[in-house]
């Protein structure tokens, strides 16, 4: 239906080139209904100022030519009855050509090319109350389930996104929560370095595009993946189809649970979270309290330093649960990413971090590339 609707869209003449390459995508096309498109794009008669002088006279034809081409594309089959053209649901291979076209008026070939079989399609009806409790019934009783938790991931970028699908594999009986602050989980990894498409990859870590199928070119040391969200998207469909793992999308990590153990001092036993909205809103409105998930293992994965970066560390160094949290120093990608990998490490009791975050307690330079993110999440430590 897209090749009608484009077709269509084509009839006029500053856009019949486009309609004749249109047609020339389509195997069913006839070489004489090609050349009458090319022979009809080198008519002068149809310029611009002609064009508006014969408007009727153009679009008869155009009308005659598109119907030619989209009949045996859109299965519609035309049944004549007294000047009346009928759609039928009814596939047919016939080509509608231009001389039989010409047999019709032009209002009924522009609904014949214009109809589609969805005009008189109807949804079955809803009440929006039913809407409310589908969707309402479903989320709290994820919020009840995920209360307490075996792991508790703050960040869904590459990093998080790889930890949670690793962890649903080595272990597919343990509960997992994601925690994102923002509607669309992924984080940076929609997209290359400088807003491009394209995502560098170093080896080992193309190994998990080798298992997720995400196709790239090897260039030798490193692959190169076509565009991010390629990557981002196929790890994400496969996160979410995990019957064990929770994305809490829209939602706030805002603070951690800190116990204290008599014996081996103060631990992280999980996240207090919030809606983003009200989290952002703190400052303008009266208090608003948050809600909590109970975790074995909370896993930071917020990214590098920066507004929104680096929090679950941030907040460690505020409480003096580890010396300071400078952020990361300027860019050496060799040195960088090595680090990413041989620091992802527990920092304190009960809490793992991993992607960028890194580089905040254990300053290291930046980087571009994502095996760091990808080879070593803590599910693979």
């Amino acid at each position: 239906m897209w090749f009608a609707a484009a077709v269509k869209w084509s009839c006029s003449a500053r856009h019949m080139a486009v309609a004749a390459a249109f047609a020339r995508r389509s195997p069913s096309i006839s070489g004489t209904t090609l050349q009458t498109a090319q022979k009809t794009l080198n008519t002068p008669k149809f310029s611009t100022k002609t064009h508006r002088s014969n408007a009727k006279t153009f679009r008869f034809k155009m009308a005659a030519m598109t119907a030619s081409i989209t009949a045996p594309l859109s299965g519609v089959r035309l049944n004549v009855n007294k000047n009346s053209v009928a759609r039928s649901a009814v596939r047919s291979g016939r080509m509608l050509t231009t001389a039989q076209a010409k047999g019709y008026k032009n209002s009924q070939l522009e609904t014949l090319v214009s109809s589609t079989p969805f005009d008189n399609f109807s949804f079955a009806p809803i009440r929006e109350a039913v809407v409310n409790r589908a969707m309402t019934s479903r989320y709290f009783e994820d919020l009840t389930k995920y209360s307490e938790c075996d792991v508790v991931i703050s960040g869904a970028g590459s990093a998080g996104l790889c930890c949670a699908y690793e962890l649903s594999k080595l272990a597919p009986d343990a509960k997992i929560a994601i925690i994102e602050q923002g509607v669309a989980p992924g984080g940076g990894a929609w997209l290359g370095g400088q807003l491009m498409s394209a995502m560098v990859v170093r080896k080992p870590a193309h190994n998990l595009l080798d298992e997720l199928n995400v196709p790239y070119q090897d260039e030798g040391d490193y692959v190169v993946i076509k565009h991010a969200s390629l990557f981002t998207s196929t790890l994400l469909s496969k996160v979410l189809a995990a019957p064990n793992v929770k994305l809490f999308n829209a939602t706030a990590c805002e603070d951690l649970i800190v116990r204290e153990d008599p014996v081996s001092g103060r631990y992280v036993g999980g996240a207090v979270t919030n809606w983003t909205l009200v989290s952002l809103n703190h400052d303008t409105q009266m208090c608003m309290d948050p809600n909590v998930i109970e975790s074995k293992v909370l896993v930071s994965s917020t990214g590098h330093d920066g507004p929104m970066g680096a929090s679950g560390v941030k907040r460690l160094a505020r409480l003096g649960m580890v010396d300071a949290a400078p952020g990361m120093s300027a860019l050496d990608m060799n040195t960088a990413e090595d680090m990413i990998v041989r620091n992802t490490r527990e920092v304190v009791p009960g809490m793992i971090i991993c992607g960028m975050e890194v580089s905040s307690p254990t300053p290291c330079p930046q980087g571009l590339t994502q095996q760091c993110l990808l080879v070593l999440s803590p599910g693979n430590a």
